[in-house]
């Protein structure tokens, strides 16, 4: 990960709330520089923020790029089907349906792949995004001068979720409020998964 490097990650993020005030972001990341992970960010309704992370390698990257209190290290697995998906991470069960489109993606539809993922286009209409969709930038600093893009391309509702975090039910699914504060940008308040190209530029 050298200096001036462009790193491209794309996959899905899942963003959702729980009735017990845990919220989530999920990535799950189908090409990358560390090839095929996933990775899961935290935060409690006290605040804490924690990276369950696959390796030290992926941690200290995403540690490097994101704000956490605390990183747990273990296998990190999520596993896709048409209708839902699980996640499985260290002291992390998760079983959640998906539902139709979310808000917004008949827009998304509209835009061509390639251009939906271009930094300069992220970054021409991040401050659109940011006003119809409270707590969300497409484009903006990251952690040790890092910059960073969100591409979106489709978006799908979660609609239930079952599971535990550090032995304590979830409660099921609710909106992420208020939004989670690892880096420049939150996921949707509505619970959703996105297929998405994340690109990052190395200082």
């Amino acid at each position: 990960m050298g200096a001036g490097q462009r790193l491209v990650f794309t996959g899905h993020i899942a963003g959702f709330g729980t009735r017990s005030g845990v919220r989530f972001v999920v990535g799950s990341w189908l090409e990358s520089p560390f090839g095929r992970f996933a990775d899961v960010m935290v935060e409690t309704p006290d605040g804490e923020r924690t990276l369950l992370a696959p390796s030290a390698e992926v941690a200290e990257f995403v540690s490097s790029t994101y704000s956490f209190d605390r990183t747990d290290l273990g296998v990190v697995t999520v596993d896709h089907a048409a209708d839902g998906f699980t996640v499985s991470a260290p002291g992390l069960e998760v079983s959640a349906s998906l539902g139709g489109p979310a808000p917004f993606d008949w827009l998304l539809r509209l835009v061509p792949a390639p251009l939906s993922r271009a930094p300069w286009w992220l970054r021409a209409i991040n401050s659109v995004a940011s006003r119809l969709v409270s707590g969300v930038q497409t484009a903006g600093s990251a952690g040790n001068g890092r910059r960073e893009y969100y591409g979106v391309r489709r978006t799908r509702r979660i609609t239930t979720v079952e599971g535990r975090f550090r032995g304590v039910e979830l409660g099921g699914v609710d909106a992420l409020d208020p939004p989670v504060r690892f880096g420049f940008s939150s996921a949707p308040p509505t619970p959703q998964m996105v297929s998405v190209t994340t690109t990052i530029d190395m200082p």
